[in-house]
């Protein structure tokens, strides 16, 4: 039910019938949910349209309640995540979902078998701005396609909307701020004169690590010399910053992929954002070659 309370049971005597039902289900909510979508979203401005919605189940992180899951409602819309236990119906509900993420300041990732937390499958994590990690199941692989890419193209239309972000750092103990640019790359600045210190594209990044829980260090290339530069900041909100620059990184490399490009226009789930490594805890960025 669209309340996510009523339910029922049906059984098969096969398991191909089984499967074929659950298919042919899902499959008719997802029709009636994209349709739902699009009638939602002619009231919504441009930069408040809703990319996804649909149930996944969360698994519970309460230790008392170990390999437990809770049905959760998910929505991608404008520049959030928004997570209910009940789908929104009015405009008011948007207001009361029980937590909301900004889609940049996030990680999502499909788990493979190898990363599974139990012997559920067709499941993605989304790790928090905080560093919090949080699991979800969906039923059908279907499904976890259809999320996997409206999250990218929700990550990359607020990337290309809001074109850059800025993070306030520490720098050899002086205020500094750190700006993530789509065109220009990386800018920082003395945040007290706004002087500029140094600027890089993103091409010049060669390398990156982190220690987990503040800093940061980029591993620049000179254009000029072509010898390394690192450079080693310190911020109070560490995964935000890694994630968002994570997304401004796969938001270029979109721009990049023919594929893409030409589906642009169409219904936000039909085109796909070539998938990046990941810029996470000790971890090195990929050596890809882009253009700005």
């Amino acid at each position: 039910m669209l309340d996510g309370v009523c339910s029922g049971v049906l059984q098969f005597v096969m398991a191909e019938d089984c499967l074929d039902w659950l298919n042919a289900i899902g499959s008719n909510i997802s029709n009636l949910t994209q349709h739902n979508v699009k009638k939602i979203n002619r009231n919504f401005p441009v930069n408040q349209q809703i990319v996804y919605m649909g149930w996944a189940d969360e698994r519970e992180q309460d230790s008392l309640q170990d390999r437990m899951y809770s049905p959760k409602f998910l929505a991608l819309r404008g520049s959030a995540l928004f997570k209910f236990s009940a789908p929104p119906v009015t405009t008011w509900d948007w207001t009361r979902a029980e937590r909301s993420f900004t889609v940049y300041e996030i990680m999502a990732k499909t788990l493979k078998d190898g990363d599974l937390v139990d012997k559920r499958g067709h499941c993605f994590s989304i790790q928090t701005e905080s560093g919090e990690d949080l699991f979800f199941s969906v039923e059908l692989q279907d499904e976890l396609l259809l999320w996997e890419k409206a999250f990218q193209m929700a990550t990359f239309l607020e990337v290309e909307r809001i074109q850059s972000k800025t993070y306030a750092c520490i720098m050899e103990s002086h205020l500094m701020g750190l700006t993530v640019d789509f065109t220009m790359g990386f800018v920082c600045f003395d945040a007290a004169s706004k002087a500029v210190l140094w600027r890089y594209k993103f091409s010049q990044l060669k390398g990156s690590s982190d220690d987990g829980k503040s800093k940061i260090k980029f591993l620049f290339q000179n254009q000029d010399s072509k010898s390394i530069e690192a450079k080693e900041l310190e911020f109070s909100n560490l995964f935000a910053v890694l994630h968002c620059i994570h997304a401004f990184f796969a938001a270029k490399v979109a721009c990049l992929d023919p594929v893409f490009v030409e589906n642009r226009g169409l219904a936000p789930p039909t085109a796909t954002i070539p998938p990046l490594c990941g810029l996470s805890c000790n971890s090195q960025p990929p050596k890809l070659k882009y253009t700005t």
